[in-house]
């Protein structure tokens, strides 16, 4: 299965999947002007290609089901938490 990814041009770390390039018929209005303007990154074949961020399967399902797929950033880290949970760990060594 092959998709096209894009890249929003106002939101960072937000890629938009379609089947097709240029094709963006099945992704809601509100949705493009949230994205911005897309910019395209590659075309790749699903069936061949394990994805860094995403399942495979996911993106496959969604091509399927709505027309698109929208990755979104990872959250960012928590810092304190991640702090808390160091310190507590060095105390009870």
């Amino acid at each position: 299965m092959l998709c096209s990814i894009y890249k929003s041009s106002k939101k960072e770390g937000t890629y938009l999947y379609v089947p097709k390039r240029d094709d963006f018929s099945q992704v809601p209005d509100t949705l493009m002007q949230v994205f911005g303007k897309p910019s395209f990154v590659m075309l790749v074949n699903l069936d061949k290609r394990q994805l860094a961020l995403v399942d495979v399967e996911k993106v496959k399902s969604a091509l399927n089901e709505q027309g698109f797929f929208l990755q979104l950033p990872p959250p960012p880290e928590n810092l304190l938490e991640k702090y808390k949970q160091e310190r507590a760990n060095q105390q009870g060594k």
